[in-house]
């Protein structure tokens, strides 16, 4: 497996080697060596693991856990291509307001590890697009907070073929980043990185 550091500070892609036969494939999207030697510790206790799938055009996000408790997540797709994003909504962070995304499928099956207090969306490239993701926190409705996914201020990557965005009745009226910071909502760096240190020790 092979790992890559994203634009947002934290944020990491992993790529495991897929092993085909006639039978079908086999591959490991999680492993803990590289994880390890990428962060320097093991993965969170995970609390949960999430599955959805979605159609073609859905785009989901930006979603993020209220600080405390906070969530880490590690995400990888297992049917179907996404562009799976990452925003750094931590106010304080060294790259606060930067994003980066990747092309999550079920050829290179591609995983992104979320560190506590980033925004997550994705865009489903296709019909029957499957994500699978472990969490560090359980969900709890009213910890579950949104930004707007067009907010022209972030300037997310959606594709211009996906003209009609499938976006859910909550993520439309969710507010704007600068918004969000405004009401004073939007995670702390100092304690995000507080939280890491508890869940990693």
């Amino acid at each position: 497996m092979q790992f890559r550091k994203l634009k947002v500070d934290g944020a990491l892609e992993f790529t495991p080697k897929v092993f085909p036969d006639d039978r079908g494939l086999f591959l490991s999207p999680f492993q803990e060596p590289t994880f390890v030697e990428a962060t320097g510790h093991k993965l969170f206790p995970i609390a949960q693991t999430n599955h959805s799938r979605s159609q073609r055009g859905v785009v989901r996000g930006v979603h993020f856990t209220l600080t405390r408790p906070g969530s880490a997540k590690y995400v990888y797709c297992a049917r179907g291509k996404a562009i799976d994003i990452i925003v750094d909504i931590r106010v304080g962070s060294p790259t606060y307001g930067q994003w980066d995304s990747v092309l999550l499928d079920q050829d290179d099956f591609r995983a992104m590890y979320f560190p506590v207090g980033c925004g997550h969306a994705f865009i489903s490239l296709e019909d029957d697009t499957v994500m699978s993701y472990m969490v560090s926190s359980s969900y709890v409705p009213e910890h579950e907070l949104a930004l707007a996914v067009l907010d022209p201020e972030l300037g997310l990557p959606i594709p211009e073929d996906i003209t009609d965005p499938i976006i859910s009745d909550r993520d439309q009226v969710a507010p704007t980043m600068a918004e969000a910071r405004e009401a004073g909502i939007l995670p702390e760096y100092a304690l995000c990185q507080e939280i890491e240190r508890e869940l990693y020790r």
